[in-house]
């Protein structure tokens, strides 16, 4: 599909700030699919050119991490453990993906954005972070706790994830601190793994056909510099300035979709 100039620049701008969110918590994908349907996708191909976004922020974000030393050996053990039950759900999400109706997908993302705007505003902002500050001093080296429940759990995040993947930072978040990680290790393993199962989600969508190139592009370049500034800022700072923003938008997006369905 051709692109105007403006699009190119609301892809961007949406971009941007989707990948800051999801590196700093999550669910920036709520914000991008609703823009990618508006301008003409249907929900299965909006929801793999989504994929191309999430990818590049993910890519630029791990390696963030990885230089501020967040990727040691004890976070790869972890990620070891859980990135295998993640890939396999991640191949039954992207299959139900495939295959459901798009007037039903579209329902589905409406009440999950309701219901994730009600959990941003409810949610107090985050402790201390158990890591450190930023997340380097006092970084564990303990090796990895991953029961086979939390594998379990792990599991039905990439389901979550290769179907709809907004919110599934959340899921991912709640895991990682079963396995004993604070706020910054925990994104750091939050973005690996999405970033595990992003690219194989996103070669399944291509696949099957359901990725927008061009458009998946310009979303990805604002998606990048989003995943480097949020891999940069202030974990609790960052989430008490988006809450409220980020839950209004939110529930606009969803009665637009509603509206739609």
């Amino acid at each position: 599909m051709s692109l105007a100039l403006v699009d190119v620049l609301v892809l961007f701008g949406v971009g941007l700030a989707a990948g800051t969110l999801n590196v700093v918590a999550a669910g920036g994908s709520f914000l991008t699919l609703p823009v990618l349907i508006d301008l003409g996708l249907t929900a299965t191909v909006a929801n793999g050119t989504n994929r191309v976004g999430i990818l590049c922020q993910n890519v630029v974000a791990v390696g963030r991490f990885r230089r501020a030393g967040l990727l040691d050996d004890a976070l790869v053990a972890h990620l070891r453990a859980a990135l295998p039950p993640a890939l396999a759900g991640a191949v039954m999400g992207v299959g139900l993906a495939l295959r459901v109706d798009p007037a039903t997908f579209e329902r589905f993302l409406a009440a999950m954005m309701v219901v994730f705007a009600l959990i941003t505003l409810a949610r107090r902002p985050a402790g201390p972070d158990a890591d450190g500050g930023s997340g380097v001093a006092g970084a564990s080296t303990a090796p990895a706790r991953v029961g086979w429940t939390t594998q379990l759990g792990f599991f039905g995040a990439g389901v979550y994830g290769g179907f709809v993947q907004a919110g599934a930072g959340f899921l991912l978040l709640a895991l990682a601190s079963r396995c004993g990680l604070g706020i910054a290790r925990g994104n750091a393993l939050k973005v690996a793994v999405v970033l595990g199962f992003t690219v194989l989600s996103l070669a399944l969508f291509a696949w099957g056909g359901a990725v927008a190139w061009l458009p998946g592009l310009a979303l990805g370049a604002g998606f990048a510099l989003g995943g480097a500034l949020g891999a940069r800022f202030n974990v609790r700072a960052a989430e008490r300035q988006l809450r409220a923003v980020v839950a209004v938008a939110l529930i606009v997006f969803a009665v637009r979709l509603l509206l739609r369905a």
